[in-house]
């Protein structure tokens, strides 16, 4: 995993959506369209406003999933992923084609088995990602499932992750947020040729360290990108406070600092 670092997120919102250009118009180039994994949450604006603003990129050819959404939300709410994902990225680029995970549906297995079949028929090119406050990738919060081989799965959300909702001002209060989500799984997510994960701000520097320096386990979800051939981590300097000495001073010698499983 490599692991980049910067000042402030809108620099780190610049760079990666730099490198995740790259990647949509080379999937493009080589086989004529690009599968994209977007996230949709406060912390990636800055990167899917640079993203989106990005030249050179035929968005005509580029078919989009999203990771995860409430069971039970309507789409017309402001914490719904959906509404994200379309405000965000779909209608600022004009993608026609998307999948949205409709969380109010009356039967969520029904949703979950319909968009994991689209999923899982191509390979996916790249695959966007943040980190929550408790280590979630997606709504695979701890301890989180790394065996299933499911694309999507329906899950139970912790009230660390609840909580992270309601600071992020969602929800007005931990009563409103739902109890459980559709996420995609965590194997589904690592087979994504290529993951970018950016993670601003010092409310994720605890989940930064746990999941950069600690074992690989479920109890740490991120802690699985580590084992991904082609991972790389954008980081601003809140996020990466609570980091090692000796990974500070590495990130403050170089650019950008690889990170073994």
């Amino acid at each position: 995993m490599l692991v980049k670092v910067f000042g402030d997120r809108v620099t780190l919102g610049r760079a990666a959506a730099e490198q995740a250009a790259v990647a949509i118009r080379r999937a493009i180039a080589e086989r004529g369209q690009a599968r994209i994994i977007a996230a949709t949450a406060a912390s990636q604006l800055e990167f899917l406003d640079a993203l989106t603003a990005a030249p050179g990129i035929d968005w005509s050819k580029v078919e989009a999933f999203h990771l995860d959404e409430y069971i039970g939300l309507p789409v017309t709410h402001p914490g719904s992923f959906r509404k994200m994902l379309l405000e965000q990225l779909v209608r600022k680029t004009g993608i026609t084609h998307y999948h949205l995970l409709d969380g109010d549906a009356a039967d969520p297995s029904e949703v979950v088995r319909r968009a994991g079949k689209q999923l899982a028929s191509t390979p996916v090119d790249i695959a966007f990602l943040g980190i929550g406050e408790n280590g979630h990738i997606a709504f695979n919060d701890p301890p989180a499932d790394f065996e299933t081989e499911e694309p999507y799965i329906i899950v139970n959300l912790d009230e660390a992750c609840r909580r992270q909702q309601v600071g992020e001002a969602w929800f007005a209060d931990i009563s409103q947020v739902p109890k459980r989500a559709i996420s995609m799984s965590a194997r589904q997510i690592l087979k994504a040729r290529e993951i970018l994960v950016v993670v601003p701000g010092p409310r994720k520097a605890e989940a930064v360290k746990l999941c950069l320096e600690g074992a690989i386990s479920p109890m740490a979800p991120a802690s699985i990108l580590r084992s991904h051939p082609d991972a790389t981590v954008y980081l601003d300097t809140h996020s990466a406070a609570l980091l090692s000495p000796a990974l500070q001073n590495a990130l403050s010698e170089a650019s950008q600092v690889m990170v073994n499983s």
